[in-house]
Order: structure tokens, then sequence, then C-alpha cells
């Protein structure tokens, strides 16, 4: 794992110690070695720091030159499949000989056989990375698939700027900050800024699946080209379904998965995973501990307050699996104290809470391992977001009746429904029992009021209902619902959810969150579900293989007892949370009454200061409960003010 950047451009944009402080933002990412290479002649320049994985020899540095002095690569990521394309490329005769064994000199080799397209069809694994044609002077820059890796780039003047981090543009003395009040409101929407947008006007993120071809003084009109696409993916899998039984389906996701699995544990340095007990990681380290020769090294954390604990859980699957199982308890004060980083780690403003613990995982982590196997990407792909069962069974709610619901749960604020939920609470069998109930009667409330199920949807996203009285000037971005009609030709509303959260939520708050946190200690993560062979087979299975009787990733779950025992994992989901209604109200008031001045956000200009006001004193009388969508204006207020110290513009 890698930080990558470089500069487009010519005259005193490429100068060396713009590369250097460039390289220096991303230290983080590569603590083993750095280094830079440009040619003015040809107005380009790469800048790379290197996490050791593979091949930890000098012949792995970067930026690494082709053996015919072609192309020159900047590379982050992992090809986990190289060494089948080391063999294709030697049984064909193009490649006759190695300087090492990095998956980066065979890509290098695979573009230059096979061209760009090509070799990233081919490739699997997850990247981001920059490649300069000497011949065609023609800079190239590519994603993974499913967005794994981050990729930020735009023009700045007269030069385009790209890099890992945002960090990393912001580091060259050329970068102007210009804050994006559209994207703003995006933020502010779902709690992140939804690809091809970045906080910046005029810097983007390159979508997943893509890569985009640049050229001096022809960069205006440069348009991604998409080598994967998620819709051809979904169009495909419900064209042409698994014909097989689900004792079939069983048996071949394991295979997929195996198989996933053991390319992702090929590593030069010690290699772990996390595990929360869930079903999602509670499998990989299943699969991971089948196929190892020694004990896995599992991680988790865990709370003092047993409503946000799953460490207990993880420490009875571990047990079970029997990996060498780590876990530390942390305080509040230990999860307080990561805040204050949080700015400066994510770049441009982010607001999934679970940044917190997920911070607090990958520090501990990182004590005993260079790479974690990750969990991420179950929900997505097998249904296991509640939001898929939940807008199935509020559709069929004729739909006068859903608007008296909705009246009826807006009457009590959620400490109400909180109060009542406790003499009931003991009467309720499992599966209706829920966590928070407050915040969600007051989450249902504002659903029920939407009518169709896009707008439901939308709703359930949204953490500002209006986003638009809230950033003045902004136009009102909804792109992630908007892409609701690109998958009409699907039947169901949750194939839809699941279809755009795959494009959207998941590489630009989930992948983003992990990504964020496990490179800010110098930590690989890697994620077997969104190896692209189990996405596509996922893909071609039926939903009642996904979600069954009101229960998501049924599949995965039956997969999972062959494993581990059902009654280890059958419980109410949990998640990653934290108590942030009442840190909010309690340690951190003090860090947020400043942040949330009226005064200070009036001046500054770009949030309607009074409904900010009205939210945070409604929340402090403990009436309402608004934690997520003021820990979205903090986390904006936060990362204001870090950049405004540091000269960026408004």
């Amino acid at each position: 794992m890698c930080g990558i950047a470089g500069v487009l451009g010519f005259g005193d944009c490429l100068r060396e110690e713009s590369l250097r402080s460039m390289a220096a933002s991303l230290r983080h990412r590569g603590p083993d070695a750095d280094g830079i290479w440009s040619d003015a002649d040809a107005g380009i320049g790469f800048a790379h720091t290197r996490l050791s994985i593979l091949d930890l020899s000098p012949a792995g540095n970067q930026p690494m030159i082709s053996p015919s002095g072609r192309y020159v690569i900047v590379f982050n990521g992992e090809i986990y499949n190289h060494r089948d394309l080391r063999e294709e490329l030697e049984t064909s005769g193009d490649i006759t000989s190695w300087r090492g064994h990095s998956d980066t000199e065979t890509l290098l080799a695979a573009i230059e056989t096979w061209g760009m397209k090509r070799a990233l069809e081919k490739a699997a694994g997850m990247f981001a990375f920059g490649v300069w044609d000497k011949e065609t002077r023609q800079l190239t820059l590519a994603r993974d698939r499913l967005g794994e890796k981050p990729l930020y780039y735009g023009r700045q003047g007269t030069q385009i700027l790209f890099g890992s981090e945002l960090k990393a543009l912001k580091a060259h003395p050329m970068f102007v900050g210009e804050i994006d009040r559209d994207a703003l409101s995006s933020f502010m929407r779902y709690r992140y800024i939804p690809a091809p947008k970045s906080i910046y006007q005029n810097i983007h993120k390159l979508r997943p699946g893509s890569f985009l071809v640049l050229r001096p003084g022809e960069t205006e009109h440069a348009v991604p080209q998409p080598y994967w696409e998620m819709n051809e993916v979904v169009r495909k899998g419900v064209e042409e379904p698994f014909p097989g039984s689900e004792a079939e389906a069983k048996n071949v996701l394991e295979s997929r998965l195996l198989k996933a699995v053991e390319l992702q544990q090929i590593s030069d340095v010690p290699l772990g995973a996390f595990l929360s007990g869930g079903v999602d990681s509670s499998m990989i380290a299943a699969l991971m501990q089948q196929t190892a020769i020694r004990p896995v090294q599992t991680f988790t954390i865990g709370f003092g307050d047993p409503e946000f604990n799953e460490a207990k859980d993880a420490r009875e699957v571990a047990r079970h699996l029997g990996t060498d199982h780590l876990e530390a308890y942390v305080t509040s004060e230990d999860a307080l104290s990561v805040i204050p980083d949080l700015p400066a780690l994510y770049d441009e403003p982010f607001a999934d809470p679970s940044q917190i613990p997920t911070c607090l995982l990958s520090r501990m982590t990182r004590n005993h391992v260079t790479v974690s196997l990750s969990g991420d990407g179950g929900d997505e792909l097998f249904g296991g977001y509640n939001r898929y069962t939940w807008l199935r069974k509020l559709q069929k709610i004729p739909g006068p009746m859903q608007r008296f619901l909705g009246q009826a749960l807006a009457l009590f604020p959620p400490r109400q429904w909180d109060k009542i939920y406790q003499f009931v609470d003991g009467l309720l069998p499992e599966s209706l029992r829920v966590r928070m109930p407050g915040e969600q009667a007051q989450k249902l409330a504002s659903v029920l009021k939407q009518g169709g199920e896009k707008e439901m949807y939308g709703r359930l996203l949204s953490l500002w209902e209006d986003v638009q009285q809230l950033v003045p000037g902004a136009t009102d971005t909804t792109q992630t619902v908007d892409l609701w009609g690109h998958y009409s030709f699907l039947d169901s509303s949750e194939q839809k959810m699941m279809a755009i959260d795959t494009m959207t939520f998941l590489p630009d708050d989930i992948l983003c969150k992990v990504d964020r946190a496990a490179m800010g200690v110098s930590l690989e993560t890697r994620v077997p579900y969104l190896d692209h062979r189990v996405v596509e087979f996922a893909w071609s299975l039926p939903l009642h293989m996904k979600i069954r009787n009101g229960q998501g990733k049924w599949i995965l779950r039956e997969l999972l007892y062959d494993y581990v025992p059902r009654e280890l994992i059958e419980r109410p989901k949990m998640g990653f949370n934290i108590p942030l209604d009442q840190w909010l109200r309690g340690p951190l008031r003090d860090w947020a009454e400043n942040l949330l001045d009226e005064s200070r956000i009036r001046q500054e200009g770009f949030l309607n200061a009074t409904l900010v006001q009205k939210k945070w004193k409604e929340h402090l009388s403990g009436k309402w409960n608004w934690q997520y969508p003021l820990w979205n204006v903090l986390m904006f207020q936060a990362w204001l003010n870090m950049n405004h110290t540091a000269g960026v513009k408004n």
C-alpha cells in the first residue's frame, strides 16, 4: 500500500521541492521508502511513498520505469492475481525475465503487452495509479472496480494535480482551495461527498471502475472511461441468474470467497483480520483460519457500555474458530482523543461517527500486523442493511395510513418513545427489538411522509431534510437517489437500493472511512467480499437467497453456520456505534459549543446559523436527538477551522 501523487504541467509546478512536499504529505501511507521522478520537457512529475507489502527489496520501489523505458508508474494497492498474470505473460513469450517479484512490475508489463484497458480488465485487486506513456505523451489515471483505493485529481491554473489524498494536492504551492457549496450540501445530506465531487471546486474523485487519459493542453475535455460497470454487472446478473439449487449456490459462494481470501493473504509482512463477531467479519475470519497453517490473528475493540459493546461476541467467535484473538477496551476519553485528528485524517468533511472506533481499532491492529482483512461489502452485496427490509414493509401500508402513522409517530419526541419502549421491551420477541427506539421512531415518521419508494429511500439516506435551507446558495444535489432510474429494469426496491449503495455509499463512506483510518497508521486493509468475481456471482443470485423472512444475508448466514454455531451469530445487528448523543450533551459539549457558535457560523457564511442553533438547543434539552445532523455540521466546522488556519480560500 502506498501514497501516490503527481503533476501534469510545465514550469515551476514541476520543481523538485514541490514533488517532495507532495510525497511528504503522504508519508503515513508509505513510511518505508519514497521517490520522485519528473520530465520537465514532457511536463510530467510523479511522487511516491511506499508501504512495503510484496517484494520488500529496492526492486519494488517507485516511481517505476518499464524495462523498455516507455512507461513510468506510481501505484497504490495490490494486484492479487499478479502471479497468474506473470505466468500468462511468460507463457506467451512476451516477458522472459523480471527484476523483482512486485505486483507493480507485473502491472507495468501487462500494460505494455496488452494495453491499458485490457490490463485493467485482467487485473483483480484494489488500486489507484498513474502511468505516463513517454511515446504518446499522455497520463492515464485509473481506479479499482469498487473504489477501495482513493484517487483525487483536478485542474489548478494551467496544470493538473492528482494524488491518493487531498492533502497531496494541497501540498503543491499552486493549489487553490475554493469550497464547492453544492458539494457541501451533498455532504450535509449524506455525511460524505459522493464522487465525482470533492469539497473543492474543480477537484474530483475518479469514479470506481474507470480510467482517465490526460494530455497536456487537452485536459479540459477529458472524460473518464469505464472498464467495469456496476450497471452491467447488475443487468447481467438478473438476466442470467444462477441456475442451480440453494445448496449449489452456497458451495459456489464458498469457493469464490475462499479463493478471494487465499489471494488476499499473500503478503511478505504480518497479516490479520478485524473481527466484530458479526456475520461479515466472522465469515472472513473463518475462511482465513480454514486456509491458514497457524492461528490467524484477529482484532476487536470493546466499550464499557453494553449497548455499544461487541467485544464479548467477537471473543466467543474467535474462541470457536481458534484464532489468536486480541481485544482492547477503550474508554470514552480514548475515543474522544481521536476527534481532533479527524479533519486532517479525512482531508475533506466526513461524518460517519463510526470513524472514531475504526481509528481506534486500526491503531491497535497496527501494533501487531501490517495488513488486515475486513468484512466490508457484505451488507451491500447480500442485503444486510435494515433499510432494505424497512422499505418493503412500509410500501405495503396504504398511502393514507402511511401519512397517519407518520403524524402519530411525530407526536412524541425520541425521549418519550424511549420511555414507552422500556415498558414493552420485555414483552417483545427478539425479532422486534430495536436499538435506540426513539431515534428509529423519529426517522420512521419522516420517511412515512414521503410517499413513493424512491422518495422514501432518499429520506432514509438523508441526515438533513432541507439542505438548501441549511446551505444558502447551494443547489440541492440528490445524485445518489437520482441513480434510481438507472435500475428501472430491476423489479424490487431492495435490489435497487443494494445496487445504488454499492456505487455510492460503499466507496464514498464505508471504504473511505476504513482507508483513511487504517492508512493514517500505515495499516493496509483488504476486502475479500469486493473481489469482482464475488460481486458478479452475488448479483447472479435471486433476491430470496439474500433476504428471507425480513432478514438479510440469508445465504451468507447459511454458509457461516458450517463454521460457527448459529447461536453465536444470531443477535440484533449492532453496527460500529458510539454513544454520540450522550457525548454531545456531556464531554463534547464545550468543543461543540465553540464550533456551533451562532455569530461564528454567520460570519463564516456557509451555513444557516439560526437553523443550526435551533437543532443544537433541542438536542441539549434532550427533547430531540439530533446527533447525526449535528455531527455533520461539527465535522464541517472542525474541518473549516483547520483549513482556515492553513489559508484555504472560501
